[in-house]
């Protein structure tokens, strides 16, 4: 990948903490290289607590705009001047704009959950969805499932039962329900469930813990679907139990891409075709593995 710097080019990043490991930049970088942007995507450090002093930074030195990952997102809400509806919702912003002097606040997870679900295939019109973890991830696909009109119905099951029904609540008209994280509960509702998605870190590289079991997995029925927003590994034990049980299942790299997509669109005004960029982001980053 080569990319020219000119005078004009405008800045881009990632903020996070830790954030040396983001593919963002490569994804980005790619994509502006395709579609000849003259942009550039950095990666930018930012410490916990520090969301603040970098948007002052930021400002002075020029960016147009950066994507935040933990522990940001949700400390940006507050410190933008506009915000759109998902990342209100959400309460978290992944996506920053600074535009004269002003900064507006984006979340294009959601948006990117959905376009990764129909790119694959698997579609929730109807359907009954059980979301497994009540955390940042979960923020973003079961609020946006509901609100698309798409899933008939939403159950979130977390361990602690009560930070799911506060997650529900944001559902007024009560499609998104609570439920614990017990063996005998999952099983029940796997049984019910045409998609599963897990928005957990179980299974994730660098993280020592597993699903305590996975039968709820056998109690799905034929045609449904299992999605783990976990991209490394590219198959989780998770998803390979459910692919072995004969079911489609996809991981969290079409998520990450799509969300990228969605963001560069803000960052540059720029309306982009996923069907063509993703091909080649998906090269790019199968060559950065090898």
């Amino acid at each position: 990948m080569q990319v020219e710097l000119k005078n004009s080019t405008q800045k881009l990043c990632v903020i996070g903490d830790p954030v040396l490991h983001s593919k963002s930049p490569l994804i980005h970088n790619t994509m502006i290289e395709a579609l000849g942007l003259d942009y550039i995507y950095l990666c930018q450090p930012v410490e916990r607590g520090k969301a603040a002093q970098w948007l002052r930074c930021a400002a002075l030195a020029g960016y147009a705009g950066f994507n935040a990952t933990m522990p940001h997102k949700e400390a940006l809400v507050s410190l933008m001047d506009e915000l759109d509806e998902d990342a209100r919702q959400y309460g978290a912003v992944n996506t920053v704009c600074i535009r004269e002097g002003k900064y507006w606040g984006y979340n294009t997870d959601g948006r990117g959950f959905l376009a990764a679900l129909s790119q694959a295939g698997i579609e929730t019109a109807g359907k009954t969805v059980l979301v497994l973890g009540a955390g940042g991830a979960a923020r973003a696909v079961a609020p946006k499932l509901c609100r698309t009109g798409d899933a008939a119905r939403v159950v979130v099951a977390n361990r602690t039962v009560e930070k799911a029904a506060a997650l529900c609540s944001s559902s007024p008209d009560g499609r998104m329900q609570p439920a614990d994280f017990r063996g005998e509960t999952l099983c029940h509702l796997a049984g019910e469930a045409d998609l599963i998605v897990n928005c957990t870190n179980l299974g994730m590289t660098g993280i020592n813990r597993q699903f305590e079991g996975l039968s709820f997995l056998d109690a799905l029925k034929s045609g449904a679907a299992v999605c783990d927003l976990i991209y490394s590994p590219a198959e989780t034990v998770l998803l390979q139990k459910a692919r072995a049980g004969g079911h489609k299942t996809l991981n969290g790299l079409g998520m990450l891409i799509w969300q990228a997509v969605f963001a560069l669109e803000h960052f540059t005004g720029t309306k982009i075709d996923g069907a063509v960029v993703l091909p080649l982001v998906e090269a790019a980053l199968e060559e950065a593995c090898i």
